[in-house]
């Protein structure tokens, strides 16, 4: 038995004096988290907005085993906004759809869900046609049933079956009316029902995490009542991605009292902000180096490779990893990287010859 099978579906309810102290703590924490970004200049605003973004974007595929490239979700989002970045790369087709999903959520997030809307959503994230090797249906709700398996063939686990196919056009009617016109509670709690609702209809044949996850930060947009972006829900379920789905199975097979995912979703949402402070100590970084080297001449790949650098650059830096990053012969990487070690910005680390290691030397911090 699941709740979608119980007679008062989609009737929740929860305890809302175990709720309300809590959302009461994370309604403070976000408007504290916005005033504090106010207070900014645009600059670092609009760097944080990136990252975020990025941050945001790339999780939510992670959850669900994709790895989307970060430099291609983040050329997408800037070009899209209208933001300025060294080392911009071309995207290809998946990231742009999930890229455009997102921003159509966050960015227009006052605008009415529809049917269509939701298809647009679903087309853009599989703009093939397919998952995989698989053919999907696309731009329209699923026409078969659908499980959520796990475990080898032979010895699969069910833990969760979704409503019928044929009930899906009513459930939706139902959730789109909910989202669009309920207005008895707070956007916050409006986004973990939300969350658990559509997870629980499952409308599409794939692509209904990333979704869920969209709809979620559009409802988290309006409770902000800001696109503005600096946290990351995604992140922050995939950090506890063990207990997210722990927690979803004995909700989906339980009764239609929720008070224990709220709870949960409110500590991750509060949890998530913690997190900030790690992005704009990122872009702080990256404000300051660029301040400090505005008049220097760069060419596009030094550009690009020191912006990987203050991103946080995974493993050592060499000249063939150079070469291999920005397509330039080995040559070419050796005199990039000896230009920027006379100019200061990078450092020969211990080793020598093919296994000489390069660190970039940030800017002190001004007293």
């Amino acid at each position: 038995m699941h709740i979608h099978q119980l007679n008062g579906w989609p009737k929740f309810t929860w305890n809302a004096k175990k709720v309300l102290p809590v959302l009461g703590e994370v309604r403070h924490r976000q408007g504290m988290l916005l005033g504090q970004m106010n207070a900014l200049g645009f600059k670092i605003k609009e760097a944080a907005l990136l990252d975020t973004l990025t941050l945001d974007i790339t999780k939510s595929s992670e959850i669900e085993g994709e790895h989307l490239n970060a430099d291609q979700v983040r050329s997408s989002i800037a070009r899209r906004l209208g933001i300025d970045i060294a080392g911009a790369v071309p995207a290809d087709r998946a990231v742009e759809g999930v890229v455009e999903m997102m921003l159509d959520a966050t960015q227009k997030y006052e605008e009415d869900l529809t049917e269509e809307r939701l298809f647009g959503w679903h087309a853009a994230l599989f703009p093939t046609g397919r998952s995989g090797m698989h053919k999907i249906t696309t731009g329209n709700w699923r026409t078969g049933a659908m499980q959520v398996v796990s475990g080898a063939m032979g010895k699969e686990r069910v833990h969760f079956e979704a409503p019928d196919a044929h009930r899906i056009p009513q459930e939706m009617t139902a959730f789109l009316d909910w989202f669009n016109y309920d207005q008895q509670n707070d956007p916050v709690i409006k986004a973990a029902i939300a969350h658990l609702w559509f997870v629980t209809i499952h409308p599409f044949d794939d692509g209904n995490g990333r979704i869920t996850r969209a709809l979620t930060d559009m409802l988290l947009a309006r409770a902000d009542r800001s696109p503005q972006r600096y946290y990351s829900m995604s992140a922050q379920i995939l950090r506890e991605k063990n207990a997210y789905y722990d927690l979803l199975e004995s909700t989906q097979k339980g009764d239609l009292d929720v008070t224990k995912w709220i709870s949960w979703f409110l500590d991750c949402l509060f949890h998530s902000m913690d997190h900030t402070e790690e992005t704009l100590t990122g872009v702080f970084d990256r404000n300051r180096f660029w301040d400090h080297h505005n008049e220097t001449q760069l060419n596009g790949r030094q550009r690009q490779m020191i912006d990987k650098l203050l991103d946080g650059f995974f493993g050592n830096l060499t000249s063939s990893k150079w070469g291999k990053i920005t397509k330039s012969s080995p040559d070419t990487a050796l005199r990039d990287i000896q230009d920027l070690i006379d100019k200061g910005i990078l450092a020969k680390e211990a080793g020598g010859g093919r296994s000489t290691n390069y660190a970039l030397v940030t800017p002190k911090k001004k007293p």
